[in-house]
């Protein structure tokens, strides 16, 4: 379903708004490279300065297809950003849109001088209703609004979207503000609000408030485009609450010429991501409505209370915090851990029966599990993630550094016929390899050499694939977990011994938003870790 779209003929008539799953370099370029029904490629929003957005909580579900998000206008920087996009290969057929924002028109002329040279548009945020100073704030009023589109039209030669706000009382107006600047086309909507959401008298965000997503919004969406084009021919990107054939078809009767699909992707791997479009696409040309089908309105975003019960420290940044409950948790799967007031992380858990996990201080979260008092209340959701499935006939050779071994021990556990490598700098950062010595073999290696082999964990590796037959590392399954360096050096071993499908790694990149929206957990080959993994198999991708 080939689109006419400024000067260019795209491969579809798509696009993933602002801020939603292609947000890193890896992702768009997977989706340059396997989706062709989202001709339009839109970053997340790129401001004056880097920011590290909000803390966890970042997302929020209140009803089935329906969410609040704070992510903060999370970002590197315009020259970090743009060093990043020129590395993309945007193919002829494909549009990369680049959304940036400011707090004031000097701030948008600034990033857009740095930005599109690497852009085939500029999107300009003027409508995220969270972030203090910036978007709606901005973006409310006609004349700024015309002021910033005239000012940036003066610094580039491409075109330029300006992204209007549902919380006005006359978007039209703020749209013929916007075709007064100069904007070669509009895109409507951003998220409404901002909404609140609570859990347990606790506000979930930690913003407190955020932009309101989802199929909730879908009546405001179709309004405020039809509103759009009653004033103007510009070419319009219709975005909120689309998840249908039949949602795309209203807002092209509206007046859309792009489809914007955000939060109808909650949940989905990216080859789920990959088939719906194709679905919704063949929908159109067939005049059916399969696709809706395919969006997961189960998605379990509650948090369940726990009490902590103990809080052992294995060393002065290390400690194994013990729950009062059991949680159901398979072997691979994760779980977000909340303390209100201080924030959300991911872990995997160390035991599902009490619930236990392993932290390391690492940063402001962790730091504060450190000394967490116990009878303290916690909340947990999940399980999130993919669960392991090794074949019937494979031995587990599990590799785990820091606090890898939380994810691999559960499988040791309930699989069976397994090996577990665990690493360490020194001894006293070593745990739980007594229940481990209980249902698998143990290897263990330390940098200083105070227990086990003396070295990294990597080299003892090796020598035990060298002892073992050709016949024998044909029936392995690794599966490696650690921080990054660790990880890719176990990679690099196996693959010296073995095949790549038998390869599965869970890297710890930052997790965020756990359902594959935020693009947080982004892997080089551009799946997500929280959807697609946490153990990503080695070339899959």
């Amino acid at each position: 379903m080939s689109i006419e779209f400024f000067g260019k003929t795209l491969s579809g008539p798509f696009t993933v708004p602002s801020g939603i799953v292609t947000t890193a370099a890896p992702i768009m370029q997977y989706f340059f490279d396997n989706i062709p029904e989202v001709g339009v490629i839109t970053t997340k929003s790129i401001g004056p300065e880097p920011r590290l957005g909000y803390r966890e909580p970042v997302l929020s579900q209140y009803a089935p297809g329906c969410f609040v998000n704070a992510v903060g206008l999370t970002n590197a920087g315009p020259q970090a950003s743009a060093d990043a996009l020129a590395t993309l290969n945007v193919p002829a057929d494909r549009f990369l849109l680049t959304s940036i924002f400011g707090g004031s028109v000097e701030d948008f002329v600034e990033v857009a001088k740095v930005l599109a040279p690497v852009s085939d548009g500029l999107e300009l945020n003027l409508s995220c209703p969270h972030a203090k100073g910036y978007g709606m704030a901005m973006g409310q009023d006609p004349e700024m609004v015309q002021a910033i589109v005239s000012a940036v039209k003066a610094v580039v030669d491409i075109p330029v979207i300006a992204k209007l706000t549902p919380n006005t009382s006359d978007i039209g107006a703020i749209a013929k503000a916007a075709e007064a600047g100069g904007a070669d086309g509009l895109c409507a909507i951003n998220t409404v609000g901002p909404g609140y959401t609570s859990a347990h008298g606790h506000p979930v965000l930690s913003n407190g408030a955020g932009g309101m997503s989802g199929k909730g919004v879908l009546p405001i969406g179709l309004k405020c485009v039809r509103e759009i084009r009653a004033v103007t021919d510009l070419p319009i990107v219709g975005c909120g609450g689309v998840s249908s054939a039949d949602d795309v078809r209203a807002f092209q009767d509206a007046g859309a010429n792009i489809i914007g699909v955000g939060s109808a992707l909650v949940g989905m791997t990216t080859v789920e991501i990959d088939d719906y479009f194709k679905t919704v696409t063949a929908d159109l040309q067939s005049g059916k409505n399969r696709a809706e089908t395919l969006v997961q309105y189960d998605v379990d975003m509650n948090f369940k209370t726990v009490t902590l019960v103990k809080n052992e420290k294995v060393c002065d940044d290390i400690t194994i915090m013990t729950f009062d409950r059991k949680i159901n948790v398979q072997a691979g799967e994760f779980v977000f851990l909340w303390v209100p007031g201080i924030g959300e992380k991911p872990f995997s858990a160390l035991t599902d029966d009490p619930f236990s996990l392993v932290i390391i201080d690492v940063g402001e979260f962790t730091h504060a599990m450190m000394d967490l008092a116990t009878g303290t209340e916690c909340y947990v959701r999940g399980p999130h993630g993919i669960p392991v499935d090794p074949g019937e006939d494979q031995k587990i050779m599990a590799v785990a550094g820091g606090t890898g071994l939380a994810a691999v021990y559960q499988l040791a556990r309930d699989f069976g016929n397994a090996e577990v490598f665990a690493g360490a700098r020194t001894s006293e950062r070593l745990y739980f390899l007594e229940e481990c010595k209980q249902i698998a073999e143990v290897h263990v290696a330390t940098d200083d050499g105070s227990a086990g082999f003396q070295g990294v964990v990597t080299e003892l590796l090796r020598q035990r694939l060298e002892e073992m037959t050709e016949e024998e590392r044909d029936k392995l399954v690794f599966y490696n977990c650690g921080p990054e360096p660790m990880v890719l050096a176990a990679i690099k071993v196996q693959k010296e011994y073995c095949r790549e499908d038998q390869i599965f790694s869970a890297i710890d990149y930052l997790t965020k938003c756990g359902v594959g929206i935020c693009g947080a957990c982004a892997a080089p080959d551009g799946r997500r870790l929280c959807v697609d993994g946490p153990f990503l198999q080695e070339g899959a991708a």
